[in-house]
This record gives structure tokens, sequence and C-alpha cells, in this order.
């Protein structure tokens, strides 16, 4: 994307960021795996967010002092003789290009600018990233280096910029929908090799290959998540992702995969048949689910509330539910479906962001309905990826194939 996108995701930010204050972003660092081996690295998605930079160690600096906003980006300072080992670093003026900060300084200057920009009083809080899942995780850089400032400088109040950004990036830019449009085009691309090449007799992983296959040749680095390729029982957990299991005749297959476009997500759920036919059971099913899957995607628009959203859908499947004969009262629906029907997608696949939210354009929503009924060996989840606009939305998934019909023609040409 081009550097006005950050330029304008920063001022957004520091919008909503009291005056005479300073916010701090990491890039992060590759984790050690063994040895000198390294876990591959991603950026912190805040910190690409608003400069578009997927190199570690490098460190955004953002000031709001009476009003007057600037900005600060420190970066690695080359290491010739390490770059012959690891390849070039990101140069100063390379980082601005990108991030469109004109004000680009070495790493080692960031303690000294932070300790001038407090001492002289300019600022009175700091915010910092402060994401955590759960007390068990490891600090962050963030964390560690809000333990060091609250040690060091006691007037300065720390605050959590997480929620902040958060909210800011449900809501999605035209660039940003457009990467995600990429991601989605090669996933679709993976789904039908996956059809295509779709057989009895392999293990779930050697059909799983076809679909790494699309996205290597596209340039894809990552994944939105692992892929889970879970045939006959297996579809019914949930995150299955072991993918070692022999595909059986009169099996179906669920495939809940998605590529990732310059961080930009894709995540599509597609069940079908492995011998390219349902069974009467398997189709009843899959319809049912389909069913809820259109349902859904109608009455997604703004103003409608995720919790009203999602217990209406919830109604929806325990109603298909009796229908086939799974329960007598609606009350039972978790015994075969027991996940909510979607999730905010864009940097992240399960995206930052609050669920209790109206829907708004430009927010991007997952649609993934499911029955699961593990004694019958049947799990479906028919999962498509929907932009909200101003008087509904779009099916950004509509090219990937869907209807018992379709799937069924589909298969047949191989």
């Amino acid at each position: 994307m081009i550097k006005d996108v950050f330029v304008k995701n920063r001022k957004k930010l520091l919008e909503k960021v009291e005056d005479n204050s300073a916010v701090i972003f990491f890039a992060g660092k590759a984790l050690t795996k063994s040895a000198d081996e390294e876990y591959p690295f991603t950026p912190n998605r805040n910190f690409y967010y608003l400069t578009g930079i997927d190199e570690p160690h490098h460190i955004l600096l953002l000031k709001k002092v009476n009003g007057k906003e600037s900005e600060v980006l420190f970066v690695i300072k080359p290491d010739l003789e390490r770059e012959r080992w690891y390849g070039k670093t990101l140069r100063q003026n390379e980082a601005s290009e990108l991030s469109g900060i004109e004000d680009v300084e070495f790493l080692d200057s960031f303690e000294a600018v932070v300790n001038r920009l407090i001492t002289a009083g300019d600022i009175e809080n700091l915010y910092l990233d402060l994401e955590r899942n759960s007390m068990d995780d490891d600090k962050t850089t963030a964390e560690k280096f809000a333990s060091k400032i609250a040690g060091i400088y006691p007037q300065i109040v720390v605050k959590n910029i997480y929620n902040i950004i958060s909210e800011i990036r449900m809501v999605k830019s035209e660039e940003e929908i457009e990467e995600m449009r990429k991601a989605i085009a090669i996933t679709v691309e993976g789904v039908e090799a996956l059809m295509k090449n779709s057989k009895t007799g392999i293990k779930e992983y050697q059909l799983e290959a076809y679909f790494d296959f699309v996205c290597k040749s596209h340039g894809v680095k990552d994944y939105a998540f692992k892929t889970i390729a879970a045939a006959g029982e297996n579809a019914a957990i949930l995150h299955y992702s072991t993918n070692n299991t022999v595909i059986k005749d009169n099996e179906m297959i669920l495939f809940d995969l998605g590529a990732q476009y310059k961080y930009y997500n894709a995540d599509i759920s597609r069940t079908f048949p492995a011998n390219g036919r349902f069974t009467k059971r398997q189709k009843d099913v899959y319809e049912a689910v389909l069913r809820v899957n259109e349902k859904v995607i109608a009455a997604t628009k703004p103003g409608v509330k995720f919790i009203d959203w999602n217990n209406q859908a919830t109604e929806w499947i325990a109603e298909e539910c009796i229908n086939l004969g799974l329960i007598k009262d609606k009350s039972e629906v978790r015994k075969y479906y027991w996940h909510s029907i979607g999730h905010s997608l864009g940097l992240d696949c399960h995206d930052v962001g609050r669920r209790d939210v109206e829907f708004k354009p430009g927010m991007v929503w997952t649609v993934e309905p499911g029955i699961y009924i593990a004694e019958e060996g049947i799990g479906v989840r028919i999962e498509d990826d929907v932009l909200v606009t101003e008087n509904g939305c779009e099916v950004l998934t509509k090219d990937m194939i869907k209807s018992v019909e379709d799937i069924e023609k589909f298969m047949a040409q191989k």
C-alpha cells in the first residue's frame, strides 16, 4: 500500500489520544526456536498498520504536545558484516519512503529521546500497546517497557492504546479491502485446486498440499492460520489441524483455510464430498447449513448488533437441527453447534475489536455456520467473508462456489 494510507492511520490514532501524550509501538522480533535458529518473524500488526514496515526491532514514537503532532521512527543502524550473512536492513530513506515519516533516527538514540521528552515536561501520558490474552502469557516488549517507565518516571501515567487502535482497525480503508480481495482470490483458487484433485485413499495433508502449492505460486509467505483439513468425523473437531488421516470413500472433507497477502487475511470454509458426490444425508445436512449461511449474509447490514446477529444465527441453526432430527428442542443446539457465527477479519484472522458492536460500513466479517454430527461422521461448515456496505453487505468470497449442484458439477470435471 502507498505511504499515504499509513499517514492517515497515524492521523486517526492521534485524534483519539489525549494532548501532552506520547505513543510508542514496537515492531517486535523473531523468537528463538533452538540454538541459533529463529521462528519466522512477523511484525506486530499495530506497528505495521501505522508504518507499513515489516522488519524487526524498529520503534515508532508519536507525540501530541500542546496540540502539535509529530512522529519519529527509530530503525536499526546498518551492520555491514551482519548483512553479509542475513541480507540488507532498511535504510533511513527507505523507511521514510515506506512510512511517510520524515524524522527517522537510529535505535540507539531511542531512550535518550524518550528521556528528554519526559524530563522536559512535554508529556503527562505514555500510551503503549498492552495487549494481553491471559495472565500466563510472557511479558511483551511493551509491557517490559511500561514497567521500566513506571520505575524511573513515576510522574508519567502509562495508558493502554490497544482498545483505541483496535476500534480504528475494525473499519477498513479501500486500500485494505483491496489487499483482502487479493488474499481471497488466491484462497478461492486454492480451494478449487483441492476440489479438482480430491480423491479417496490419500491422507488429508496430501490433499492440503494442492492448496499450499497455489499459495506459494502466488508468493504467499504465510497463512491466515494453520489449515484445517478434516475428513469424516474429524470435521466435528472445530480446530482440528493434525491433517494426517486417510480420506475414506463416501466421506466429506471440511477445509477451513486462508491465504495471507501483505499481512491481510482471507478466511474461507468449504465442505465437499471427497469422491465428488454427496450422499442423501450429507446433502441434507449441507443444505441446512447453506440456508443459514445465506440468511445470515442477507441479515448483515449497518446498524445490526453483533450479539443480535449471532443469536439469530444460532436460532436458525437450531431450527435446522430440529428438521434434521438431531434435537427436539432449540435449547439442545449446542450439541451440534458451539461457536459464534463469525468474527472480524483483517490484519489478524480473528481481527481486533470488541464483539459488542454495531456493524458499520467498512467492517469485514466472516459468516460461518456449521453443524457437526460426530456420531454420523459428518461435519459441515460454510464460511464466507463479507464487507459491510452502506445498504447491506458485499460477499467478498462470492466467486467460491457453494451449492450442492455447483460443487458436484465442478468436481465431475476433474
